[in-house]
């Protein structure tokens, strides 16, 4: 139902097509469950033709109930008190699933208007990270801003999105 109450984010693309990557991936559907049961709201959005893969991102209007983690393992490692209860990197990992880059936060938005409320985790580039910052980006004033934060840091309205190729 969401990918047929959803067309704008992904045009010329058939559910048939889709569902049979699914069956001939099953394991795929176990990520689709997790990133559903989280609110993810994830649906088809892109096709890559080097690849012949099709990308699912985490479409729900603020950022999924997977929120109050820091960015990564290194960074959770490092907190001397007051620890959250995982980081992102590896929560998306135990999904199935990858953290979304700047570009495809970037092109989430060009479907719709999310994290008006919330902010999400991005994949932060590695010198950054080798600094002990990490990257994250939400939506204010109709603009899609990309902000840092120290790794280790964690807000409840913080979470992430990702991508899971089927």
């Amino acid at each position: 139902m969401r990918f047929e109450n959803n067309s704008h984010r992904h045009q010329n693309i058939e559910w048939k097509e889709i569902q049979q990557k699914l069956e001939d991936h099953p394991e795929k559907l176990w990520s689709l469950h997790e990133m559903e049961i989280t609110d993810g709201e994830p649906d088809v959005v892109d096709f890559d033709k080097a690849t012949g893969e099709y990308l699912f991102f985490d479409c729900s209007p603020e950022s999924p109930k997977r929120r109050s983690l820091c960015y990564d393992y290194p960074a959770w490692n490092s907190r001397k008190a007051n620890k959250p209860e995982g980081n992102a990197v590896d929560r998306a990992a135990e999904m199935g699933i990858e953290i979304l880059s700047e570009e495809q936060y970037r092109k989430l938005q060009e479907l719709g208007k999310f994290d008006l409320k919330t902010s999400s985790w991005i994949k932060t580039p590695e010198k950054i990270r080798e600094m002990g910052g990490a990257v994250f980006c939400d939506r204010r004033y109709d603009t899609v801003f990309m902000y840092h934060n120290g790794a280790e840091s964690y807000y409840a309205a913080r979470g992430f999105r990702g991508c899971l190729k089927v």
